[in-house]
């Protein structure tokens, strides 16, 4: 029998990349991820090469099964230079330390878009909607809007084997999240990837797309898109030590520039003080605040502080390797 390898990468664009995917047939899979070969693709269309030499590498580096086509898989790459270097644009690359030890949770926020109205689902042609509020985790026909696709997102993650824990309306119509879990900032990385791949893919087919943009609707009184990334590492989760917590978060206030630069374009217009966010020249932390850079979750406390943190700071937009690079970065210079 023959079957489809879907591989997967991330483009050159910036100073967002998106995504990019294409079909290999092949009668001799063995159904593990060293089965699948390197690759090539045009790197001069994607922005990653010149047309005078365009071939670029796709190394496969995880797999899942493809729930929405018959004998098929996804292939997660990531893409090198001819010389098997990782291209600059390889944001998995940048993870140093790809052990175990560091555990991620990203809470992924999104718009459905309407590709005839170019606005989200739930809006009328002028103006707006009712104020936000009857959104956030809605049920009805007037206040959850496309729940058939984010519904089939989930049906397809959990059969393609990510470890998706969650999803719920946001605050805005039109508006929804997901949650990924997986201990590694690489595999966190991936699947949270591939969830984003299977969400624009079901899209398609609804006549919709997916705006990532943190701040879609501009400068009005409508929240923004992030992606909340909660970690630890096993200090965090099994010291029972409040300055574990405490010294992490300093040298996280060391470092805004660090994080702030792979945390998203156009983050600026998300992180202002105002809709549950912190400013973004600014660092704080506190327990159970929202409005915080660095919230820490009450259940931490009532775990004996041992547990986890989590940044608000990262934009919808933000590419999840960075993110877990960075994170992994300050929180090792902080307790090692």
């Amino acid at each position: 029998m023959k079957t489809k390898l879907e591989y997967i990468w991330l483009d050159g664009y910036t100073p967002t990349q998106s995504l990019r995917s294409k079909t290999q047939v092949r009668s001799d899979f063995g159904g593990t991820l060293e089965d699948c070969p390197m690759w090539s693709f045009d790197g001069s269309s994607t922005e990653q090469a010149d047309g005078s030499s365009s071939d670029c590498l796709l190394k496969p580096v995880a797999l899942f099964p493809d729930p929405g086509r018959r004998n098929s898989f996804l292939v997660m790459t990531e893409v090198l230079n001819a010389d098997r270097t990782p291209h600059e644009s390889n944001g998995r690359a940048t993870i140093e330390d790809n052990d175990d030890d560091f555990w991620f949770g990203f809470e992924q926020e999104y718009f459905l878009w309407d590709t005839d109205t170019d606005r989200p689902p739930g809006f009328p042609a002028q103006g707006f909607p009712r104020p936000q509020g009857p959104y956030y985790c809605s049920v009805g026909g007037s206040n959850a809007y496309g729940r058939e696709i984010v519904e089939e997102h989930l049906d397809d993650c959990l059969e393609a084997g990510i470890n998706v824990e969650g999803i719920n309306g946001e605050v805005a119509a039109g508006q929804w999240e997901f949650q990924v879990f997986a201990k590694g900032a690489a595999r966190a990385g991936d699947e949270t990837w591939v969830a984003r791949y299977l969400l624009e893919r079901i899209a398609e087919k609804y006549g919709f797309s997916i705006n990532w943009h943190p701040k879609p609707l501009g400068d009005s009184d409508w929240n923004g898109s992030g992606m909340h990334a909660n970690f630890s590492n096993g200090q965090m989760r099994e010291l029972g030590k409040e300055d574990v917590f405490t010294q992490i978060c300093d040298e996280f206030a060391k470092n805004i520039d660090r994080h702030i630069s792979v945390y998203g374009a156009d983050n600026h217009q998300r992180l202002t003080g105002a809709h549950e966010t912190q400013a973004i020249d600014t660092f704080s932390y506190g327990v159970s605040d929202r409005g915080a850079s660095i919230r820490i979750p009450i259940g931490t406390l009532e775990d004996g502080w041992k547990g986890r943190l989590e940044d608000r700071r990262p934009a919808s937009n933000a590419d999840p390797y960075k993110v877990a690079a960075a994170i992994v970065k300050t929180t090792k210079e902080a307790v090692g």
